[in-house]
């Protein structure tokens, strides 16, 4: 695996867009910074568009895996410059098939806990002007992945992240994005996930409602 290390930092409010005949107020274009300061609440002069489906206690921050903008790079012919996902975090070394729910881990004085993954929505191929793109992330479940905050403090671009507690149900991101997403009438999956307390109470209400 490789070395967990932040790439880059970013934050920002939400805006207006005007994506060919749609326009939509939206908080994905976020600009990219040295030092953050955190709060459980998420970063300060940071926000969302959308309340219902983004930012609270349990998704305060988000998380995306540089190694993945390669992929998607040669998939479509382009270059993506982070955070073209809006994510919080740009990161090496934190796929998520090797990330957990339940998993905490330390930035400096940051301590943070995975919570769910990020569900994509249209704004990512709005905001990328690729049309496919938000299925493409759909199907792979490569969607980057939500934090609660447990101790808050500054973010600095460049630190490392450290793995502080892996939990032991070892359930990962992946797994359950592709659970969620594709294998919604598998039961025993979805009762190893809700086995996890530690899963944003969002995602423990929509696959409750599956079983």
């Amino acid at each position: 695996m490789n070395k967990r290390i932040i790439k880059n930092v970013a934050i920002g409010k939400p805006k207006e867009y005007q994506w060919k005949d749609v326009k939509e107020h939206s908080a994905i274009g976020k600009i990219s910074v040295a030092k953050a300061e955190l709060r459980k609440s998420g970063f300060i002069d940071d926000d969302v568009a959308n309340h219902e489906f983004h930012g609270g206690d349990d998704r305060a921050v988000c998380l995306y895996p540089i190694e993945h903008y390669a992929l998607w790079e040669k998939e479509f012919g382009i270059t993506l410059i982070p955070p073209a996902f809006g994510e919080n975090i740009t990161a090496t070394g934190m796929l998520e098939k090797d990330v957990c729910i339940g998993d905490i881990y330390k930035i400096g004085e940051v301590v943070l806990q995975v919570t769910q993954g990020r569900v994509p929505c249209s704004t990512i191929s709005k905001f990328n002007d690729i049309d496919p793109f938000l299925n493409r992330v759909y199907q792979t479940g490569l969607t980057g992945y939500f934090f609660r905050v447990l101790e808050d403090g500054s973010i600095f671009n460049g630190s490392e992240i450290k793995l502080y507690e892996k939990h032991p149900k070892e359930v990962s991101v992946l797994f359950a994005n592709q659970t969620l997403f594709h294998d919604q009438k598998n039961k025993k999956a979805i009762e190893r996930i809700l086995e996890v307390t530690e899963l944003a109470e969002v995602w423990k209400g929509k696959l409750k409602k599956l079983l």
